[in-house]
């Protein structure tokens, strides 16, 4: 697959998909789902769907789409198949320089995440890489990662910058995703993560590093529209929550909505702090304690889990899925791909982790890739469910029923990719 500035779809001729044998739509209300909502997928059976100028006309019985459309409309062959829609991946580090091959070979031997971080791996060694490297250069990167997302059927990502912290890198590493968003049929959403940790050369005084973000790189973000969201990473060896708070307060009074990496290796008060802030979500949460649930709740944050964080390191204590569902919350799973502690792209992979280690259900789990995780980019109203008026976004999968997503582990896959209602994959 090769991508170029004329890869992005700019809305296709009239098609119509025929012969799906589950279609997923996930219809209903355009807001984060959460309780017995998680488990109601709209599906339609030998249903078809209309689409126009690259959105969703109608969805109905093949003789009634038939009725609606021109004769000339191109025709696409689900083959009994199942058809959802695309992956919403809200919760990626798309773009770094380099690898870390060095921090994973010591992971197997046993040192642990902040063992590595301590002795010059883990984020600093990626910042190293990454500040290298031209604009140019993590353009290239970034094709090839979307390359991979969309094989995976993933359609859009919101996508954090964080292994830059300069302002020059921070810049370079959201002006390149500005650009790759050009080049590449998926959607972008970008996310300041100036945050991630404090950089080698401000170790000394952390003070003057917060104050770089807020007096400096956050200024300079809004003003040329680089990012819609501020995020931080508070928690053991990052920032703490007088600093996240300091640092995340600033932001939104700049006009940056928030999300925030909390309580992933230790519950230190940052889900409270995500809910104090009106944060939209709070990602991880591997340590958070049930009784900061109806904080979140009550505050409408949604939870964006990363279960292939916890699989990648090795660690055992993954996120308490069914407390937070009981809870009234509305669950997003994503990949957290990055060089260090998630090196995947694959949401279907996703979806098994999700069944096998956290307790949800296939349907729970679609529910949380797809609309869900749209309405925590504010894009619910566009994408994240299969309905007339939406972009029609949508995957043709190598199965007949949904839940194979979860049943057939890491299994390669060949599913046929819609974006804006054109083909890309």
């Amino acid at each position: 697959m090769t991508f170029s500035k004329d890869s992005a779809p700019q809305g296709a001729a009239t098609s119509i998909v025929v012969n799906c044998g589950q279609l997923v739509t996930v219809a209903g209300p355009s807001r984060p789902r959460m309780g017995a909502e998680l488990l109601d997928l709209g599906i339609r059976n030998d249903a078809a769907m209309l689409i126009a100028d690259g959105r969703i006309a109608a969805i109905d019985s093949y003789a009634e789409i038939k009725a609606l459309a021109p004769a000339d409309a191109e025709i696409i062959n689900a083959q009994g198949r199942t058809v959802m829609p695309g992956f919403v991946d809200a919760h990626t580090h798309l773009l770094f320089g380099g690898n870390r091959l060095g921090d994973f070979e010591q992971r197997v031997a046993g040192r642990t995440y902040q063992e590595i971080a301590a002795s010059g791996g883990g984020i600093a060694s990626t910042l190293g890489y990454t500040r290298k490297a031209s604009e140019d250069d993590l353009i290239a990167i970034g094709q090839r990662h979307a390359e991979w997302f969309l094989r995976g059927g993933t359609t859009t990502i919101e996508a954090k910058s964080g292994y830059g912290l300069s302002v020059e890198s921070e810049l370079k590493i959201l002006s390149a995703l500005r650009s790759l968003q050009l080049q590449v049929p998926m959607r972008i959403v970008p996310t300041l993560l100036a945050a991630h940790t404090v950089p080698p050369e401000f170790r000394a005084d952390r003070e003057a590093y917060i104050a770089l973000i807020t007096e400096q790189i956050i200024p300079a973000v809004c003003e040329e529209k680089l990012a819609a969201y501020c995020d931080i990473f508070c928690d053991d060896h990052a920032f703490t929550v007088a600093e996240a708070r300091q640092l995340l307060g600033h932001a939104k009074r700049s006009g940056l909505e928030l999300r925030m990496h909390v309580e992933q290796f230790r519950s230190d008060g940052g889900a409270k702090l995500a809910a104090e802030l009106g944060a939209v979500t709070a990602d991880h949460l591997e340590c958070m304690s049930v009784d900061d649930m109806p904080a979140l709740k009550a505050a409408g944050v949604q939870p964006v889990l990363l279960p292939a964080s916890v699989f990648a390191l090795g660690r055992s204590e993954y996120p308490n899925a069914r407390a937070m569902i009981e809870a009234g919350l509305a669950p997003v799973i994503a990949t957290d791909f990055n060089p260090g502690s998630s090196p995947t792209a694959s949401m279907p992979f996703i979806i098994t982790l999700a069944a096998l280690y956290m307790k949800m259900l296939p349907a729970e789990s679609v529910v949380a890739s797809t609309i869900n995780a749209a309405a925590s980019l504010n894009l619910a109203h566009d994408i994240g469910s299969l309905e007339a008026g939406k972009k029609a976004d949508f995957v043709i999968h190598e199965f007949d029923d949904y839940r194979e997503l979860a049943y057939f582990i890491a299994t390669p896959s060949r599913p046929r990719v819609f974006v804006s209602g054109q083909e890309v994959c």
